[in-house]
């Protein structure tokens, strides 16, 4: 059948399906890309690093060629090779929980979108790895089933090869349609290419999306599931030239990065600011500050409680306060205790130890905390502790964000002690740190109030301030959600030397 003689789906009613079945294509269908490449390149960097994003970058063009020239699967089956051999499965399935549905969420064809959600059946038949596409699809789509390529494994690792009948392409996808609805035919399909034709023709009803590189992407917001949590390290889909360019940058990047930490680390923090500004970092100060209070003086010291973007929100705030402002954490790797340019301080979690342990900090100065426990990449504040809320009515709310093109700074599947070094080696990394008014006397637990009304009504004006949306996730739905822990970083145990 001739692409002609499928209507496209933009003449496809989408009222009253709440009873009809849809099977849709994926990539230039139910995604504006045509292309599968960057996701590819998301998987082979964010689980074999650079080496493999290289591995893959080379071996793109045999894999165009084929794909245009020879066949769509040979071009795929290099694709999936050259991402997937040798690693291991866990791994593949935590980047697609954890940090493919950011980048496929931003991506979400409009008109694909409507037909799709308005059926009571949905079901995705796609050529892409099923183990890389189905976290997204039914969590954050709300596919009831999926039907993609197999990847052969072996001992718990991918081999790169595919299991039978192969890469679902042209009859394939048919065979695939009738095993899964026999000899029901679903109602709807949309495609989007010749190849998708021999299963549009098994359906009651098909619809093709032509390719409108112009048209805008489905809202995230307009979606069943809100993007809150991810991870990964890349900030942009890697196209084949970002890729390339990431590629070239990192040496470049991990020395300015390196530059960039001993500048904060050696120097005396009045300078840094200055520093950092020199070395294209870009500090931004809103507000007024404090001022320090005097060691000789039975004043508690101030506690400035902070939004949390990434490890260093409280080596901003110093660098904006031109002075070291000690911080409590929940859990941080050893390197980035060792490069800290200020004293951090671990909590242990036991509410008491935590409380006294920052109650005599305060007596020796001010402090800052980021209530969160984790950072948040979106615009959403997680729950507040309200521990600190019992422990002093001296509480000055900061609000901290953050801009980078290249690299995140967070992580919750890797090791935390890259952190910094990711953050440092974006090209022009930003902070913008907000001083917002120290909170009135009337409206601490001094004059009467809870602790979680006093934390409850900091996030809401720090909130108000970033125009982002409170929420009551915490560190533990985060990294549930994300890396299968609770977000502690473990300590190995020192080894004893006999006689000690």
């Amino acid at each position: 059948m001739a692409a002609g003689e499928f209507p496209t789906v933009d003449v496809c009613p989408s009222i009253g399906r709440e009873k009809d079945t849809v099977v849709a294509d994926m990539d230039g269908t139910l995604l504006r890309g045509r292309s599968s490449f960057p996701y590819f390149a998301l998987v082979a960097f964010e689980v074999g690093g650079v080496l493999r994003l290289l591995f893959l970058l080379l071996l793109a063009p045999l894999a165009g060629v084929l794909y245009y020239f020879v066949s769509e699967s040979a071009g795929i089956r290099v694709l999936i090779f050259a991402t997937f051999a040798g690693m291991r499965v866990s791994d593949i399935e935590s980047v697609a929980r954890a940090v493919l549905p950011k980048f496929y969420s931003g991506d979400v064809h409009p008109e694909s979108w409507r037909v799709f959600s308005s059926c009571g059946k949905r079901c995705v038949l796609t050529a892409n790895p099923r183990i890389m596409v189905e976290a997204f699809l039914k969590e954050f789509l709300g596919a009831d089933m999926v039907l993609g390529t197999e990847v052969s494994t072996y001992g718990g690792r991918a081999t790169g090869f595919v299991k039978e009948p192969g890469v679902l392409v042209g009859k394939n996808k048919a065979e695939a349609l009738k095993a899964a609805f026999g000899e029901a035919p679903p109602e709807i399909a949309l495609g989007d290419r010749h190849t998708d034709f021999p299963f549009m023709s098994l359906c009651k009803e098909g619809y093709i999306v032509p390719p409108k590189p112009e048209v805008k992407a489905v809202a995230i917001e307009k979606l069943p599931k809100p993007i809150i949590f991810h991870d990964g390290r890349l900030v942009q889909k890697p196209t084949p030239f970002l890729a390339l360019l990431t590629i070239l940058w990192i040496p470049v990047g991990f020395l300015l990065a390196c530059l960039r930490i001993a500048a904060g680390s050696l120097l005396p923090m009045p300078l840094v600011y200055y520093a950092f500004w020199a070395l294209g970092v870009r500090v931004t100060v809103k507000g007024t500050p404090p001022p320090p209070v005097h060691k000789s003086s039975t004043q508690s010291g101030v506690l400035f409680i902070c939004s949390h973007r990434t490890l260093l929100d409280p080596i901003f705030l110093s660098t904006a306060l031109g002075r070291p402002i000690p911080a409590v954490t929940y859990s941080v790797s050893r390197l980035s205790e060792i490069i800290s340019p200020i004293k951090t301080v671990r909590l242990s979690r036991d509410r008491a130890t935590d409380a006294a342990m920052i109650k005599k900090l305060l007596q020796e100065g001010d402090l800052a905390i980021c209530p969160e426990g984790t950072t948040c990449r979106e615009p959403f504040l997680l729950r507040f502790s309200s521990l600190f809320a019992e422990l002093t009515d001296e509480l000055v709310p900061v609000a901290m964000v953050n801009r980078m093109s290249m690299f995140h700074g967070t992580t919750a599947r890797g090791w935390k002690g890259m952190d910094p070094f990711y953050f440092f080696m974006n090209p022009s990394p930003a902070y913008e740190v907000t001083f917002l008014n120290k909170l009135p006397r009337e409206l601490t637990c001094g004059a009467g109030k809870s602790s979680h009304e006093v934390a409850n009504y900091i996030q809401r004006v720090i909130a108000a301030t970033l125009s982002y949306e409170c929420t009551t996730f915490t560190r533990k739905d985060k990294y549930r959600a994300l890396a299968g822990n609770d977000g502690t970083v473990v300590e190995k145990p020192r080894r004893q030397v006999m006689g000690c």
